[in-house]
Protein backbone atom coordinates (compact mmCIF):
# COMPACT_ATOMS: atom_id res chain seq x y z
CA UNK A 1 0.00 0.00 0.00
CA UNK A 2 1.25 3.60 -1.24
CA UNK A 3 1.68 6.23 1.31
CA UNK A 4 -1.31 8.27 1.53
CA UNK A 5 -1.44 11.61 -0.34
CA UNK A 6 -2.56 14.21 2.37
CA UNK A 7 -4.11 16.98 0.62
CA UNK A 8 -4.77 19.43 3.99
CA UNK A 9 -4.68 19.51 7.78
CA UNK A 10 -7.15 20.64 10.12
CA UNK A 11 -6.07 21.33 13.62
CA UNK A 12 -8.74 19.98 16.27
CA UNK A 13 -6.75 20.83 19.36
CA UNK A 14 -2.90 21.21 20.52
CA UNK A 15 -2.73 16.92 20.24
CA UNK A 16 -5.35 15.97 17.38
CA UNK A 17 -5.52 17.19 14.22
CA UNK A 18 -7.78 15.68 10.93
CA UNK A 19 -6.10 14.89 8.17
CA UNK A 20 -7.64 14.72 4.35
CA UNK A 21 -6.30 12.35 2.06
CA UNK A 22 -5.72 9.98 -0.79
CA UNK A 23 -5.46 6.53 0.24
CA UNK A 24 -5.01 3.31 -1.65
CA UNK A 25 -6.84 -0.12 0.02
CA UNK A 26 -6.60 -3.29 -2.12
CA UNK A 27 -5.83 -1.20 -5.09
CA UNK A 28 -8.51 1.41 -4.96
CA UNK A 29 -8.01 4.73 -4.31
CA UNK A 30 -10.18 6.68 -1.43
CA UNK A 31 -10.82 10.19 -0.07
CA UNK A 32 -9.64 9.60 3.40
CA UNK A 33 -11.13 12.06 6.60
CA UNK A 34 -9.33 10.92 9.48
CA UNK A 35 -8.39 12.06 13.77
CA UNK A 36 -4.92 12.16 14.01
CA UNK A 37 -3.25 12.07 17.54
CA UNK A 38 0.13 13.08 18.66
CA UNK A 39 2.34 12.51 22.00
CA UNK A 40 5.18 13.82 21.15
CA UNK A 41 4.38 18.00 20.31
CA UNK A 42 3.72 17.05 16.57
CA UNK A 43 6.99 15.47 15.65
CA UNK A 44 5.07 12.58 14.62
CA UNK A 45 0.83 11.74 13.83
CA UNK A 46 -0.90 8.58 14.22
CA UNK A 47 -4.39 7.95 13.11
CA UNK A 48 -7.24 6.89 15.19
CA UNK A 49 -10.68 4.61 14.26
CA UNK A 50 -12.42 8.26 13.82
CA UNK A 51 -12.73 8.69 10.47
CA UNK A 52 -14.63 8.36 6.92
CA UNK A 53 -13.64 7.37 3.41
CA UNK A 54 -15.47 8.40 1.07
CA UNK A 55 -14.95 6.53 -2.94
CA UNK A 56 -14.68 8.73 -5.91
CA UNK A 57 -18.39 8.08 -6.74
CA UNK A 58 -19.60 9.96 -3.91
CA UNK A 59 -16.93 13.14 -3.79
CA UNK A 60 -19.39 15.48 -5.86
CA UNK A 61 -22.45 14.25 -3.03
CA UNK A 62 -19.34 15.52 -0.62
CA UNK A 63 -18.70 18.89 -2.40
CA UNK A 64 -22.44 19.73 -2.76
CA UNK A 65 -23.10 19.39 0.84
CA UNK A 66 -19.69 21.36 1.90
CA UNK A 67 -21.15 23.89 -0.79
CA UNK A 68 -24.13 24.14 1.35
CA UNK A 69 -23.07 24.34 4.42
CA UNK A 70 -20.38 27.05 3.14
CA UNK A 71 -23.15 29.06 2.30
CA UNK A 72 -25.76 28.28 5.38
CA UNK A 73 -22.83 29.69 7.51
CA UNK A 74 -21.80 32.27 5.20
CA UNK A 75 -18.45 31.24 5.37
CA UNK A 76 -15.98 33.66 2.72
CA UNK A 77 -13.12 32.28 1.13
CA UNK A 78 -9.67 33.92 2.68
CA UNK A 79 -8.22 35.87 -0.11
CA UNK A 80 -4.29 35.52 -0.42
CA UNK A 81 -2.33 38.48 -1.10
CA UNK A 82 0.21 38.29 -3.89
Amino acid sequence: MADPQILATVPRSATEEIQIAINEYKGKKYLDLRVYYTTDDGASWNPTKKGVTFSPEKLIDLKAAIETAIQEFGVEEEQTEE
